[in-house]
């Protein structure tokens, strides 16, 4: 089974840099796979929580070196519902790719568990020793359904790891969802238990640009460049 690896997000940052630079990226460092897919950036600046700034992907399966490649841009510059990441944004950057398996009907929409296991890590600062919980979700969820105010077809989905951090229950899940499908009525119980519900889970790599220039510098023996100027905090593109 192919599983999301740090060269993928490597490419997935090489990708979006050459966009930018107008040059080819380098051949991916991974071999080739068919899987389902999806490309999510986030941007932190000033150390707070990193924000969603792009994430799209394909539930179908397709060859893994094109499909990180495009849903690289596309989900960095083609997301509607954010601005596209300009090149002086690169350097808050953060990488995750997802390889989509396992794909299961659910028995009803709450057959899905949201939590895989709980990681505790100790943070040790100077003036006291802080535990941060991380929550790893499970299954990734993708609902189908009839709007029955407009007799049309409505589906969305959520990767694994959405639930588990917004720490929703199984119900707030998927009402979510059904929000983000575009259905605006009144959500009852009778309408959850008509939804066609698909499972699945992932696997995922998260990379930060840091991250991603200290890989290029150890690899290729260069700094991440656009037209010559190297992608540091404060990058200006042309100076």
């Amino acid at each position: 089974m192919v599983v999301a690896t740090e060269e993928m997000a490597v490419y997935c940052f090489d990708a979006l840099v050459s966009h930018y630079s107008g040059d080819q990226p380098p051949p991916p460092a991974f071999e080739e796979g068919i899987h389902p897919l999806f490309v999510t950036w986030k941007k932190a600046t000033n150390g707070s929580e990193p924000r969603l700034r792009g994430c799209i992907g394909t539930l179908e399966a397709r060859q893994i070196v094109t499909g990180f490649k495009e849903y690289a841009l596309t989900s960095a510059l083609r997301d509607r519902r954010f601005p596209p990441i300009q090149s002086k944004e690169l350097p808050y950057l953060e990488c995750t790719v997802s390889i989509l398996t396992e794909y299961e009907t659910a028995l009803n929409h709450l057959d899905w568990e949201v939590c895989n296991y709980t990681l505790v890590l100790v943070v040790l600062s100077l003036s006291s020793n802080n535990l941060v919980v991380l929550q790893v979700g499970k299954h990734g969820l993708i609902i189908e359904f009839t709007d029955p105010d407009y007799n049309m077809r409505r589906s969305a989905t959520y990767l694994p790891e959405v639930a588990a951090h917004e720490g929703w229950t199984h119900l707030e899940t998927i009402d979510s969802l059904m929000r983000k499908a575009g259905y605006n009525g009144t959500i009852t119980d009778s309408l959850r238990k008509k939804l066609r519900v698909t499972r699945y889970q992932s696997t995922l790599y998260t990379m930060h640009y840091g991250e991603y220039a200290a890989y290029v510098k150890k690899n290729r023996g260069a700094t991440p460049e656009i037209n010559g100027a190297p992608i540091i905090n404060g990058f200006k593109p042309g100076h």
